[in-house]
């Protein structure tokens, strides 16, 4: 499997891209840390903040004034799990945990940004602002079509700086412009939203080391999440009301983001809530009305 997906409702967008058996093209952080040992420390969130002059420690370390952020040191799980503020002293002590961290609560835009990079050369990037709903889970996100310079100078510099032998896609999370989180790959939540060639591209950095994607006629995308309540069962809505869904107008694509074979607690999620779903589609009011009608059918 050329795009190894570990999430079988994003295997849609990689069917019928070719790409030689050979040619390994991480979408997780597990197979990107594995596959990238000099670049793995990328995942060690200490070392992103301390170099650029956040204030942050390992729990055991209190802090010296609140509130903080705190989160796992590493986590290859993704959805923001583990992660919350704290307000204060008490809360400081009754969620210290050993291999978390605290650090700045920083304050601006949540973006997340894809890059293909060349040698330490970022060579193409686009971004994707977050619309926060709480207690670590997003409403939906806006990929945008725009620029934004003042970001992209900074982020260029940085993987010049840092990552100068890696080539490969690289997903960069910035709050205000400070970088949060890494990850050795790209956001597989919207591929179907960056362009019909783009994941051709992808390829052809990974088995070339080129990147060729003219990127013409960029538009503006939202990738809409649904979630539920944690300590509920769900299951799989019909198939036809899922297609019936993707067929809605401006909808580009449906993904259901649980096994219904695993436990809730099996699915590494945030503490605002369970992951049901995610709407991609380029008018967002589509992608609501979309999303309340999978909404109906898991009664949230």
């Amino acid at each position: 499997m050329p795009f190894c997906e570990a999430d079988p409702w994003r295997m849609q967008y990689f069917e019928g891209v070719g790409c030689p058996r050979e040619v390994r093209i991480p979408t997780e952080d597990a197979d990107g840390y594995q596959w990238n040992p000099a670049h793995r420390w990328v995942y060690n969130k200490l070392l992103l903040a301390a170099p650029q002059g956040i204030a942050c420690a390992p729990h055991g370390v209190c802090p010296p004034s609140f509130p903080v952020f705190s989160k796992p040191v590493v986590n290859l799980r993704g959805m923001g799990a583990g992660s919350r503020v704290l307000p204060d002293r008490a809360h400081y002590e009754r969620y210290k945990r050993p291999g978390h961290f605290w650090m700045t609560l920083l304050e601006g835009e949540h973006v997340s940004t894809d890059l293909a990079v060349r040698q330490g050369r970022a060579l193409w990037l686009r971004h994707s602002l977050g619309a926060p709903a709480g207690q670590g889970t997003f409403d939906y996100w806006t990929i945008e079509a725009a620029a934004r310079a003042q970001l992209e100078n900074g982020l260029r510099a940085w993987v010049a700086q840092h990552l100068a032998s890696y080539s490969g896609m690289l997903n960069l999370e910035t709050i205000g412009g400070r970088i949060i989180d890494a990850h050795l790959r790209f956001a597989d939540q919207w591929p179907d939203l960056y362009g019909a060639d783009w994941l051709a591209a992808v390829v052809g950095l990974y088995e070339h080391g080129e990147w060729r994607y003219a990127d013409r006629d960029r538009r503006i995308g939202y990738s809409v999440a649904l979630f539920g309540p944690h300590g509920r069962e769900y299951q799989h809505p019909p198939v036809a009301l899922v297609e019936e869904v993707r067929r809605m107008p401006q909808v580009r694509s449906v993904q259901i983001t649980f096994h219904q074979d695993r436990a809730p607690e099996a699915h590494p999620m945030p503490p605002g809530g369970f992951r049901l779903a995610i709407v991609n589609c380029l008018n967002l009011e589509a992608g609501r009305e979309a999303r309340a009608r999978l909404a109906e059918f898991f009664r949230v």
